[in-house]
């Protein structure tokens, strides 16, 4: 029975798992070269050099749909109403910049900016 027990709560932790995060994912481009780079995460947005090193920017914008808001009542001549049909919903680009910084054609660091990186 307590095995049965370990079991279920095993699993009930497993049910709660989530995959890796954003920095693990990137963090396996660490000290490989610009090629291996480009060709897992294709073409970069944006290019920079400066002082022996190299920044390469990255985008990813994806669209999400956002609940639409409670109705606002208004007033007629028997009290409060609050319209006959719901709002649709409402949809929002939601953005990741991902910036790789390499010095002598190896990753040495990245950095992430936006609301969509997860």
């Amino acid at each position: 029975m307590i095995r049965i027990g370990a079991l279920g709560g095993l699993l009930l932790l497993g049910a709660c798992a989530q995959g890796p995060t954003l920095q693990q994912r990137l963090s396996v481009f660490m000290g490989q070269g610009e090629a291996d780079l480009v060709a897992a995460l294709g073409v970069p947005a944006r290019t920079h050099e400066a002082e022996g090193r190299r920044f390469l920017q990255f985008e990813q914008r994806r669209t999400v749909a956002v609940a639409a808001p409670a109705p606002i009542p208004y007033y007629g001549r028997f009290g409060p109403r609050y319209g006959y049909w719901p709002q649709p919903p409402a949809y929002a680009v939601v953005g990741c910049d991902i910036t790789f910084e390499l010095a002598e054609g190896r990753v040495q660091g990245f950095s992430t900016r936006g609301e969509g990186c997860r």
